[in-house]
């Protein structure tokens, strides 16, 4: 039936296939208003979409809304790497909701590439600020349930991670998206374990970068490959996420610029800004 429709009704389609899979429901308003149809063109949209997929949504009549089923499989093909770049950098190509979202993502690579129905799952939870039940796999503990209230998604350079109120040790951190196996979705998360609670995550430092003292023999080469300013670049980090850049970009964070090799072309100059920050064990250099 699909390769019947014209790509406009597709992108629709694709439209409401994303919307129930990342946001957990769509309203028929949400089509007139993305793209500017009538309400009876909205109307047979989701009759169409229901038609091929009757088993992933259902109407609730009081809240006059489409909600997706715990039968839900996906018409289109979401694929979780692009998904995710997208989310990070507000893309939109017209075959998802991406531009209505305005998603909390940080950033984009990957070491390997999560499952797109945990992202979704995680996804719907954030939007709505629902608690999480997850079954996830640690280094230190291996496999256990847990119970999460993610606010957002983080690229740190080597793998998608969701930042989250951990209620078994009762502090936010960061959960590796492919080491979660099983996200079913809870109850409203308390003030206290949303994003504005997360100091570390709301707390900008900043950074003063400078060329390598040692390791770099022209300097003026690093200062335009950063767009250096007064031989310096200054830039404002969440802590939370200072250690991953300054693992992802080599700096030499430590006191005097004293670490060998070419991949340290950057020395952080005001060290002294990371006091207080929690992820630093993966900071070139800082003990």
């Amino acid at each position: 039936m699909l390769e019947k429709l014209g790509f406009a009704q597709k992108q629709r389609l694709a439209y409401i296939d994303f919307s129930l899979m990342f946001k957990g429901a769509i309203f028929r308003q949400d089509l007139i208003n993305r793209f500017e149809v009538g309400l009876s063109a909205a109307s047979r949209d989701l009759t169409i979409y229901k038609d091929l997929a009757p088993n992933n949504l259902h109407y609730d009549t009081k809240q006059k809304r489409y909600f997706l089923t715990e039968q839900f499989k996906p018409v289109f093909e979401h694929d979780a790497q692009r998904t995710l770049v997208k989310l990070a950098n507000d893309i939109s190509d017209g075959f998802d909701a991406i531009g209505d979202l305005h998603f909390p993502v940080e950033a984009p690579s990957s070491l390997n590439v999560p499952d797109i129905f945990i992202v979704a799952r995680l996804v719907q939870a954030i939007l709505n600020n629902k608690a999480v039940s997850v079954i996830y796999t640690s280094l230190s503990s291996g496999s256990g349930s847990r119970e999460l209230v993610p606010h957002s998604i983080v690229d740190n350079g080597l793998r998608w991670h969701v930042r989250a109120f951990d209620r078994k040790s009762q502090s936010f951190r960061d959960f590796v998206l492919t080491r979660i196996s099983k996200v079913t979705l809870k109850e409203a998360g308390k003030e206290s374990e949303q994003a504005p609670a997360d100091d570390a995550w709301q707390r900008l430092i900043p950074l003063q970068l400078v060329p390598h003292p040692k390791n770099v023999k022209h300097a003026t080469a690093i200062e335009m490959d950063y767009g250096m300013e007064n031989s310096q670049l200054l830039i404002n980090v969440r802590a939370a996420m200072a250690g991953y850049l300054l693992r992802r970009w080599n700096v030499d964070c430590t006191e005097r610029g004293i670490l060998e090799g070419a991949e340290y072309q950057l020395w952080l100059q005001n060290r002294f800004t990371l006091n207080k920050v929690d992820n630093l064990a993966i900071a070139p250099g800082y003990n």
